[in-house]
């Protein structure tokens, strides 16, 4: 689970209504929204909240490290609170539903050294894809 409003308040970040209704957009599992899904579920919360304001978070968020964008196949960009916990992730190729997954092994182990071409690596993303359960049915 995404522990992102702790650790704003950690970090002694100023949490205004609006970003505290932001962040509680963005807090928990899987959460993998974009930055209009996020203005839409906060606008339910505190209604007078503007989409500028709801992007200026979001890029605020990752700036500091807190939150995670993700895009993937030239779809909108969508933001992850699950930034402190090294994950992959796992998405339909179809709906673009995203999955946190955690699988065992280091990726970056698995790059033998004669494929580096002498880079010294420090992170691996590693998307896995596929179709969720619903549109395998469909």
């Amino acid at each position: 689970m995404s522990d992102l409003l702790e650790r704003l308040r950690g970090r002694g970040w100023r949490l205004t209504a609006q970003r505290r209704v932001v962040a509680e957009v963005l807090d928990g599992d899987h959460v993998h929204y974009t930055a209009d899904e996020v203005h839409a579920l906060a606008t339910e919360r505190l209604p007078e909240i503007s989409r500028a304001t709801v992007y200026n978070t979001l890029g605020e968020l990752v700036s500091l490290g807190e939150v995670i964008e993700v895009s993937t196949d030239g779809r909108a960009k969508r933001y992850d609170p699950n930034a402190h916990h090294a994950h992959q992730h796992l998405v339909c190729a179809s709906c673009g539903t995203i999955r946190d997954v955690h699988p065992s092994g280091d990726p970056l182990a698995d790059l033998p050294a004669e494929e580096r071409f002498g880079f010294a690596v420090s992170t691996v993303q590693v998307t896995y894809r596929g179709l969720c359960p619903a549109c395998a049915s469909a």
